[in-house]
C-alpha cells in the first residue's frame, strides 16, 4: 500500500516520490512531504522520475527506499542486463539501470558534489580542474578480474544484497571476465565454505581460493571485493598469477590486491606520471604502495632513491620481489602513519604517490606529508568522499588542488577511481 506523508513510516511501506541528483553511495536523493521534508536514498531510480518506492531502512532524519515501480522513467533508462540486479536482488551493481554515457554523468557529478560540500571547493574552481568522468573501454560487462562469491547456509554460492549478508545464489556474474564465468563454482555446492574468489590475470592465469566456514571473514559489504587478506586456501590455478602493467610483468599470490579493471593500471600509471613529470635524480615516496606499481614507474624516470610504504606482508612481499632489478627502492614494512610519525621514513622529498584504502590517508597522514616538503602529490582514490576530505585538510594547509581526473574502472558500480594533483601554494 502506498502510504502520504506520515511520521511513522516504517520498513515496506511504499511512498510516491520525484527523484532528485545522484548522490555518494548509489543512489538518488528525493523528498517526502515536500521540499523540505525528509530526505529518502533511493537506488534503482534515475534523477527526474517519478517512481513508488519501497521502504528498505529507516533512521533518524532519512530513510532508504528502492524504486520498485517506475511512473515516469528517464530517457536514460535502460533495461538492466542482468536478472539479478532489481530491488531485493544482488547489490553488487548499483547502475545496471543507467545508459553508459549517463553511468559517466552520474558518477561525474557525484565527485562535483563532493568536492564542493566535504573539500570546500567552488564549482567555477571545479570547472578549471576537472573535465568528467574517463572511460577505461567501450566494455560494461565481463571486465572485473577479481571476484569474491558468498556461500551460504545451505552451501549456495552467490552475491550480497545490498547493505546485508543475505547472500543472493546466482549461476553467473555478467560483470566478472570471462574467464572467470567458465569456471564451475557457482554450480556446485560448497557445505564446508564461507567464501570463494576468483582471480584471472591479464596474463592468462586463472585461479580459484576458498575461504572455510568458521574463519574470519573480510569486512565491507561489496559482494564483488577483493578480500586481499588471509584465511583462503587455493582450491584451482597456479600458486602466482602474473599481471603486465607500465612495461613490467609483475608477479602476484592471487590473494594479493591488483586493480579489478584490466585497463585500470595502466590508465592509473599515464595519470600519475602526467600528473608528477618526475625528472632525473627527483626523490619519491610511494606511499600504500602495494607491490610497487607506482614507485616502478617513478623510479624508473627519476633513477633516484624511491620508498615504497605498505602495512601488508603480501604487499611487501610482492613489491620487494617485483622491485628487486631497481637497486634504488626500497621497501618498508610499516603503516603509512606510523612510517611518517615515526621517522621511519625521512626527507627530503620531491615526488609522493598516495593511494590510501577506501576510508582515505586521514588528517594525520596528510599532515605528515604536508610537511615533508614536496613539490607535488599525486593522490590515487577510490572514494570521492575520502578524498574530498583528505583534499580539505590539504587546502587548510596550504595546498592547492590542481588537477583532477575520474575513471570508470568499476563500470555498472557506483564506484569511480580518482586521481588529484595537489601542489604547495
Amino acid at each position: 500500500m502506498t502510504v502520504p506523508f506520515e511520521d511513522d513510516l516504517v520498513e515496506g511501506d511504499r511512498i510516491e516520490l520525484t527523484v532528485g541528483a545522484p548522490a555518494h553511495g548509489g543512489h538518488c536523493v528525493a523528498r517526502h512531504g515536500g521540499p523540505h521534508g525528509r530526505v529518502v536514498f533511493v537506488r534503482h531510480a534515475l534523477p527526474g522520475e517519478r517512481v513508488t518506492a519501497e521502504i528498505t531502512e529507516r533512521h533518524r532524519g532519512y530513510l532508504r527506499a528502492d524504486a520498485v515501480e517506475i511512473h515516469e522513467a528517464s530517457p536514460d533508462r535502460v533495461p538492466p542486463p542482468c536478472r539479478y540486479a532489481h530491488p531485493g536482488g544482488c547489490g553488487g551493481c548499483d547502475l545496471q539501470h543507467v545508459a553508459a554515457d549517463a553511468q559517466l554523468r552520474w558518477k561525474t557529478q557525484v565527485v562535483r558534489e563532493q568536492l564542493g560540500r566535504l573539500a570546500g571547493l567552488a564549482p567555477e574552481d571545479q570547472d578549471k580542474i576537472f573535465a568528467g568522468t574517463e572511460p577505461l573501454s567501450a566494455d560494461l560487462l565481463g571486465w572485473r578480474t577479481r571476484v569474491r562469491y558468498a556461500v551460504d547456509a545451505a552451501g549456495r554460492p552467490g552475491l550480497l544484497q545490498h547493505r546485508s549478508h543475505q547472500v543472493v545464489p546466482i549461476d553467473r556474474c555478467l560483470i566478472a571476465h570471462p574467464a572467470i564465468q567458465e569456471l564451475d563454482l557457482l554450480q556446485r555446492s560448497w557445505p564446508d565454505s564461507a567464501a570463494l574468489q576468483a582471480v584471472a590475470s591479464g596474463d592468462g592465469d586463472v585461479v580459484a581460493l576458498e575461504r572455510r566456514a568458521g574463519t574470519s571473514r573480510p569486512s565491507g559489504d561489496d559482494p564483488t571485493e577483493d578480500p586481499g587478506g588471509s584465511e583462503l586456501v587455493r582450491i584451482a590455478g597456479p600458486e602466482r598469477v602474473t599481471e603486465v602493467a607500465g612495461g613490467r610483468a609483475w608477479e602476484l599470490p592471487p590473494e594479493g590486491f591488483w586493480q579489478v579493471h584490466p585497463e585500470a593500471a595502466a590508465t592509473l600509471i599515464a595519470a600519475v606520471l602526467d600528473m608528477l613529470r618526475p625528472t632525473a635524480g627527483e626523490i619519491a615516496w610511494d606511499l600504500y604502495g602495494g607491490a610497487g606499481l607506482f614507485a616502478a614507474a617513478v623510479a624508473e624516470r627519476t633513477g633516484a632513491r624511491t620508498t615504497v610504504v605498505e602495512s601488508s606482508p603480501l604487499g611487501v612481499q610482492a613489491a620487494r620481489a617485483n622491485l628487486a632489478d631497481l637497486p634504488q627502492v626500497e621497501v618498508v614494512q610499516a603503516a603509512v602513519e606510523t612510517a611518517l610519525s615515526r621517522r621511519r621514513i625521512t626527507g627530503p622529498v620531491d615526488l609522493i604517490v598516495l593511494d590510501p584504502p577506501r576510508a582515505g590517508a586521514g588528517a594525520r597522514v596528510v599532515r605528515g606529508i604536508a610537511a615533508a616538503g614536496a613539490r607535488a602529490v599525486a593522490y590515487v582514490a577510490c572514494d570521492p568522499a575520502a578524498l574530498a576530505r583528505d583534499v580539505k585538510t590539504f587546502r587548510s594547509l596550504g595546498w592547492e588542488l590542481a588537477e583532477l581526473r575520474a575513471f570508470d574502472c568499476f563500470p555498472m558500480t557506483q564506484h569511480v577511481e580518482c586521481v588529484a594533483l595537489l601542489l604547495p601554494a
